[in-house]
Parts: structure tokens; sequence; C-alpha cells
């Protein structure tokens, strides 16, 4: 079977450097989801049906390609949390956040639009938030960083001193599961080492 295009149907730059580090090197087409329609209080759930969301939106317009949307929240003790709404909504989550754990869900799902057929998962990674202060949350929301990604925080960038431990898969925190996604790969029929851009000795 001949191999196919990867496309990313995602605007984070940390899902596609993930990929690129990974030996992967996808196509980006941003879906345009709008994610305040879907209604799911379940975080797995909630974060499967947006990601097969924007690989639906993204496969119309592939031919021959593995078109993989995903999404990603943090659920803190049943509250599903996106992006913040602002920068006083970042404060007041990283203040409910120091010392305590979350769960970081990333909804994966992966299209073959050749054979118009499609799979969908989702990864759960517990994170351990650190004990940090006021002084140090007000910087943090200040820098941007916070901004646009799910729960208010990162692992790969600013934030990774305030997390003071996880368990599980830390892509899945940056946003997309290496592990998971080449099960699906190989669900499909494809081995991951056929998406690696230069043969790996």
């Amino acid at each position: 079977m001949a191999v196919p295009r990867l496309v990313l149907a995602s605007a984070s730059p940390a899902r596609l450097e993930t990929l690129r580090r990974a030996g992967l090197d996808p196509e980006v087409v941003v879906s345009g989801v709008d994610e305040s329609t879907v209604e799911v209080t379940d975080a797995a759930d909630y974060t499967t049906k947006l990601a097969q969301l924007k690989a639906v939106a993204v496969a119309a317009d592939q031919k021959n390609a593995l078109v993989v949307g995903c999404d990603s929240v943090l659920d803190l003790d049943g509250e599903i949390l996106g992006k913040p709404r602002d920068g006083d909504d970042a404060v007041d989550r990283w203040r409910r956040m120091r010392g305590r754990a979350g769960v970081l869900h990333t909804g994966h799902c992966v299209i073959d639009t050749q054979r118009e057929v499609w799979i969908a998962r989702s990864a759960a990674t517990q994170v351990r938030f650190a004990h940090v202060t006021d002084d140090e949350v007000a910087a943090y929301v200040a820098s941007g960083e916070p901004a646009d990604v799910a729960g208010a925080f990162t692992l790969d960038g600013l934030g990774g001193a305030f997390v003071s431990g996880i368990t599980g898969d830390p892509h899945n925190v940056v946003g997309i599961s290496l592990p998971l996604l080449r099960l699906m790969l190989d669900e499909l029929g494809f081995a991951w080492t056929d998406f690696w851009r230069t043969p790996r000795r």
C-alpha cells in the first residue's frame, strides 16, 4: 500500500514541532471548526468529538491523505478547562491548579481519505502542578503563553517549571500522543516508520 500524505488539521505549533521531532513532516491545514458548538460533559468524549470534527472539516478537501485532528483539555475535578478566556481567567485557574493534580485529555482522529475510513481515540495523562506563588502566576500569565493553550499551561515552554510531575505520556500533554498515533496508524494498516522523512539507522 502506498504511503499517503500526512496532514495535520491543527494550528498548534507544539503539535507540529512534536511530530517533526519524531521524524514526521506533515502538511498543516487549519480546520476553522467552532469549538463552542460541542456540548459534552465528559472530557475524553469532548476532545474526541472535537478532534473528529476538525479532521472531517479538513479531510473534505484532501485526496490520498491521512488527516490527523487533535484537541486537548484539562480535567480539574470534573471541570473541563480549555483555553482561558482572558488573563484574569488564566490567573484564576492557576490559583486553583497550583499544588494539585489534573488530567490532560487529548482526542485524536485519523481519517484515511483514500479509503474513506477513520478511527478516533483519546489519551489521558495526569499532571501535577507545583506550589507556585502569586508573583510567579502573574509573571507567567503576563508572558502570554497561557492564553493559547488548554489548561493555561505548557509542559514544553515557560510553564514546564511549574509542572512538578506527570503520570503517562508527556507528548500527550504537549498536544499529541505519539504512542497512540502510532497504534492508530497501525490499525489503519500503515507503519509509523514509513512516515519518517529519512530512514533511521
